[in-house]
């Protein structure tokens, strides 16, 4: 659990905010919340002011309206940013969460001083599509926890299965008390975005960091090259022998990398990063 306690938006929006510094924003994937990134608060806060937020349909935030695309999900954390008088954040997205930073990247980029993709998706085969389509369609017949047990394979080595077995049971519970509608829309744009005005993201200055792990399935370290690509400058890194959900899987290598790509795009003082090591 994150320390601290939840606090509301104006518009219902669920969030927490931990540290102090630089503002850092952190959103989670789809059918998780903000309580996946405990390790990263935990890594993160004693340099950077960390906020986590349930995103639309998810945790305690409302959900999203029938026919909403990338632009209202960014929406949702344009109003974050301003109940909390933020006018400039690095934001961190994880797999659904990275398409809604490059889509606050791409209508906002004026609030943003850096920004960080990890584990998302970009340029999908055919082959990749019609896999996720596929469990799209099963999301809407059976719920959301249809396909939690091939996702939860997906997303964490066995090792870590077989070592943490109260957690992916928590995980398991999480996706399974998703609100079906708010679920299944934000799935389905997770399923057919992933080039969402790709042909923008050329214009985009900001520091970037796109990252991934060597044996994400989903998210893979092809992908994670091609948007960088996309991208003046972008950064590439891909982490060997780590799956999808590498931040929970293994927090101390991601916090690594992120705390040396923060570093170098916000120039944190030098006070504060003695006071981490």
């Amino acid at each position: 659990m994150i320390g601290g306690s939840a606090e509301f938006t104006a518009a219902g929006t669920c969030y927490q905010v931990v540290g102090q510094g630089q503002p850092v924003v952190l959103i989670h994937g789809v059918g998780l919340n903000k309580e996946m990134w405990g390790g990263q608060v935990v890594g993160l806060a004693d340099t950077y002011q960390v906020i986590v937020y349930d995103m639309l349909g998810h945790g305690a935030s409302p959900r999203p309206p029938a026919n909403i695309d990338l632009k209202g999900y960014a929406e949702q954390l344009l109003e974050l940013l301003d109940h909390l008088h933020l006018e400039k954040v690095t934001v961190i997205g994880f797999s659904m969460g990275g398409l809604i930073a490059r889509a606050f990247a791409l209508h906002f980029p004026q609030r943003l001083e850096a920004l960080v993709v990890l584990n998302s998706v970009f340029n999908r085969s055919e082959q990749q599509r019609a896999g996720v389509i596929e469990r799209t369609a099963q999301a809407a017949e059976h719920g959301p926890d249809a396909n939690a047990e091939a996702a939860l394979s997906r997303w964490f080595s066995l090792e870590y299965q077989g070592a943490n077995p109260a957690q992916i049971k928590a995980l398991r519970q999480t996706l399974a008390e998703n609100d079906p509608q708010g679920y299944l829309t934000t799935y389905s744009l997770f399923a057919t975005q992933d080039m969402y005005r790709a042909e923008d993201l050329g214009s985009l200055t900001m520091p970037t960091l796109i990252a991934t792990g060597e044996l994400d399935p989903g998210s893979t370290a092809q992908m994670a090259r091609q948007l960088a690509q996309k991208i003046p400058d972008a950064e590439v890194v891909v982490l060997e022998q780590q799956r999808h959900m590498m931040p929970m899987e293994s927090p101390r290598l991601v916090n690594r990398m992120l705390l040396e790509f923060l570093d170098r795009a916000l120039a944190a003082p030098v006070s504060q990063k003695e006071n981490r090591l």
